[in-house]
């Protein structure tokens, strides 16, 4: 993997258009800061653009800044010695990651990589903890977002003990897919099935096989590097009917 990008901001940089600070102003934990100190942390923010691929952090690295996707997606995974990856989550414009090491200074629990070209904010920690301390609402919004990231966890390990192919791969669509729900065609995943497969844990064959037998149903669509999920309501039901259902 390459090296972390360099995130310090340089001299004459312009300023942040209004359409890139929305990410911040419109993201749930920032919508209701006070004109001044939402202001305050636009200037601790750090523009950057990364190629595809690039390396954001490495797991062990240490938690020394919050970033903010404003436009590509970001890859979070671990990998084994053997050379096995696991995807945890794709993190999609509008988002935020990197919080846990933040927040408790640890290193990082995983690998975050630029899925494709992105653009990000990056707020440093130096900065960023004492405004969450003066922001006590801030706080618990952060809290929130950790039980969140909690639920989730635990969610997606009772996947990965208690179900099978089926209902693993229609709870990780219905998931991602889920930010997209108010599209009316479908809701578009923009993910590869090896990339599903390393987030379920299955053998890009067997994704592929389940794909193809949804498709021919008329529940999801194919294209090149994307998932259009068609009937998520179907997919919810196999999900809550413990993924009995096979092909």
């Amino acid at each position: 993997m390459t090296g972390a990008p360099s995130i310090e901001r340089t001299a004459g940089t312009p300023p942040f258009s209004s359409s890139k600070l929305s990410v911040l102003r419109k993201h749930p934990y920032f919508a209701d800061l006070e004109p001044d100190a939402f202001d305050q942390l636009c200037r601790y923010a750090k523009h950057v653009t990364l190629k595809r691929g690039t390396t954001i952090f490495s797991k062990g690295d240490p938690g020394t800044s919050l970033i903010a996707v404003i436009s590509g997606t970001v890859k979070i995974s671990i990998s084994s010695p053997e050379g096995r990856n696991a995807i945890l989550n794709l993190i999609e414009a509008g988002e935020i990651f990197g919080e846990i090491a933040l927040l408790d200074g640890l290193s990082r629990t995983a690998d975050a990589i630029a899925n494709s070209n992105c653009e990000l904010f990056v707020i440093d920690r130096r900065e960023f903890i004492p405004f969450v301390r003066s922001q006590p609402a801030l706080a618990m919004k952060f809290i929130e977002l950790l039980c969140t990231r909690l639920r989730r966890t635990s969610d997606q390990v009772e996947q990965v003990i208690l179900q099978d192919l089926p209902g693993r791969l229609a709870s990780a669509l219905l998931r991602l897919s889920d930010k997209h729900k108010s599209e009316p065609q479908g809701r578009t995943i923009s993910i590869t099935q090896q990339e599903i497969s390393e987030m379920v844990g299955m053998t890009r064959e067997s994704i592929n096989k389940q794909l193809r037998a949804w498709a021919a149903r008329g529940w999801v669509r194919l294209e090149h590097g994307a998932i259009v999920v068609l009937k998520p309501e179907t997919l919810q039901a196999l999900v809550d009917a413990g993924a009995n259902v096979g092909e």
